[in-house]
């Protein structure tokens, strides 16, 4: 036996006097911690195999078992940490590279918790969502240069193709083989209860899970792993993957030992084989290429479908935003550092990649400036972990949000980071059939259900109260482009413009509801758009910075917005024919109020 040099990670303290010895941590530990000694008539653990899970402490019929963090210490030094000296003699004893699971641990600053959210008052008065209806449905894929319509009001633009969510949030892509059958199974399910969508990952999609079509995307990654016309035509969506977050600039690979006959069949691999992914896709090495690859998937999917390109955060992502958008690309997905994997080389998802926050409003920025923002949605990816991250993401310019850590968080996942050993005790990342039965799918469904309900519910709350939200139920549009008011058009109209393109440039927003307290603000925004020399332009990014705040710098506009607020308002009412304030469910429908601007 050769000497250790490190000591194991975890101690597992039992209590004797409530252990019965009933095995139930030896037959639920994948990893045999656990096991019965015969000659003592006592269980006994092998702590160096822990990898705190927490099977074993929740199954425990009498809660006789407990995991700590072992303290055992080395000298203090400020240069070589425990870690690093555990990493070094963990490589030294195998000469092989250090792999981990999902998304980097360091204490790294966390952008999303530096940032806060500006509240509604006395004269931009917040809603009430319990009771008066609100809109969290999105539409992502590109928006029409202009809108026209007939003098009915109907439509005549013909539209590229767009998916409907019913709140700014996705299941992102964790392929099947990384994640169990019943895992998946889940994932789907879900999104088709909430009118969402789930990513299949790059590895191909089984058969049964066709039936969940409507609500799925699904992925073309460099080994092209299942991908052919029906898979293609199987999907809602159709998703490039260029980079990822968490091991941006590298492939992936799948070990032999979970490509078994159904992830097989799926992969369109041989069974046992290792599904490995090229770093690069051979066919791209220029926005040429890419180009012509988004082209390809357009013409096999008879220009039906909206195709998405998936890329890690890295310092040019705003350059290689602006590429993808003119390649033809409708749906860019930036994917940030702290983003999840079933497996990646420690070095890289420690070191290489820079936060979404970053990314993400410089990406937005970069598409304002070069007047393309209408033209792709923007989706952000990598550690959105409540329905506050959400909000945030959309106040730096995001349309919708991916999660996939907290999605498996919410079926059992305790984030023990080795789902790269298939050896989950919950589920979740393995193919043994032992451990895949654990996991009861309509169960992760229901809890994944839960789970996005209850976002959806804190989404509406803060938008309720926050008064500066470019949400599509918060925001009074003070002005429309050139086609959308050459004629008058009726509320049908308006609000079918509003969907296709309430990101457009031209379209000054006002987020403020339509009440009494609001209409000085609104008309003045509407005064200063008649004086100044071109039309007010924000971005969506007035989450925390109004558009109307120039009004409290210009008291003459404002002024003039409280004489002349009740003469408009009573003619634009009767103009669109608006209910009036009886009941606060009658307000709730003129949140979408048009102004029409000169």
């Amino acid at each position: 036996m050769s000497l250790q040099l490190s000591w194991p990670d975890y101690l597992v303290e039992r209590d004797e006097n409530r252990c019965i010895q009933c095995e139930v941590c030896a037959k639920q530990c994948a990893n045999e911690v656990h096991v019965l000694d015969a000659d003592f008539g006592k269980m006994v653990s092998d702590e160096s195999k822990c990898v705190n899970c927490h099977r074993c402490v929740a199954l425990c019929p009498t809660r006789a078992l407990k995991i700590r963090v072992n303290d055992l210490e080395f000298k203090p030094n400020a240069n070589w940490t425990p870690a690093a000296i555990k990493e070094i003699y963990k490589q030294a004893a195998s000469g092989a590279v250090l792999l981990t699971g999902m998304g980097n641990p360091n204490p790294l600053p966390v952008y999303w918790d530096k940032m806060l959210i500006n509240a509604s008052q006395v004269t931009n008065p917040s809603i009430d969502p319990l009771r008066e209806p609100m809109e969290t449905g999105v539409m992502l894929g590109r928006r029409p240069e202009k809108l026209a319509f007939d003098k009915d009001g109907r439509l005549l633009t013909k539209m590229p193709p767009q998916i409907k969510l019913s709140v700014p949030v996705m299941f992102s892509a964790m392929s099947f083989g990384s994640i169990s059958r019943n895992a998946h199974e889940a994932l789907a399910r879900a999104a088709t209860e909430l009118g969402i969508l789930y990513n299949t990952g790059e590895g191909g999609l089984a058969r049964e899970f066709y039936q969940y079509g409507a609500n799925t995307i699904v992925q073309v990654a460099s080994g092209r792993f299942g991908v052919h016309p029906e898979y293609l035509n199987a999907g809602a969506v159709i998703e490039i993957k260029i980079g990822q977050g968490a091991k941006p600039g590298i492939g992936g690979h799948l070990p032999g030992e979970k490509v078994g006959e159904q992830v097989s069949e799926a992969r369109m691999i041989p069974q046992g084989s290792d599904a490995i992914s090229p770093a690069p896709h051979h066919d791209i090495y220029s926005i040429e290429d890419l180009r012509q690859l988004i082209y390809s998937l357009k013409e096999a999917t008879h220009y039906k479908k909206p195709i998405s390109v998936k890329i890690a955060a890295v310092h040019n992502a705003p350059a290689i935003a602006s590429g993808i958008a003119r390649a033809g690309a409708d749906i860019i997905t930036i994917d940030g550092f702290r983003g999840g994997t079933g497996a990646a080389p420690q070095r890289v998802r420690d070191n290489v990649g820079i936060p979404i926050e970053l990314a993400l409003a410089s990406v937005d920025q970069r598409l304002r400036d070069e007047g393309i923002r209408n033209e792709v949605s923007l989706v952000a990816a990598g550690s959105i972990r409540n329905s506050a991250d959400v909000i945030k993401a959309v106040a730096l310019g995001a349309d919708a949000c991916y999660i996939a850590s907290a999605a498996l968080i919410a079926v059992g996942c305790h984030m023990c980071q080795t789902c790269y050993t298939g050896k989950c005790n919950w589920g979740i990342a393995t193919q043994r059939d032992d451990l895949v039965k654990r996991l009861n799918p309509d169960i992760a469904a229901e809890r994944l259900v839960n789970l996005v309900n209850g976002w959806r519910h804190e989404i509406e709350e803060m938008l309720g109260g926050k008064s500066r939200l470019p949400y599509h139920a918060r925001v009074l549009y003070a002005g429309l482009p050139q086609t959308a008011r050459s004629e008058k058009k009726t509320r049908r109209s308006v609000r079918l413009y509003m969907k296709t393109a309430a990101r457009d440039e031209r379209v000054p927003r006002c987020c403020y509801t339509g009440s009494f307290y609001s209409m000085p603000l609104l008309f003045s925004n509407f005064f200063m758009s008649l004086f100044w020399p071109t039309t007010i332009k924000t971005s969506p990014r007035s989450m925390l910075s109004s558009p109307c705040g120039a009004v409290w710098i210009c008291p003459l506009f404002l002024l003039m917005a409280m004489i002349f607020s009740p003469y408009l308002w009573r003619k634009l009412s009767e103009a669109i024919s608006f209910p009036t304030h009886s009941s606060s469910a009658a307000i709730s429908t003129i949140r979408r109020s048009p102004m029409i601007s000169t």
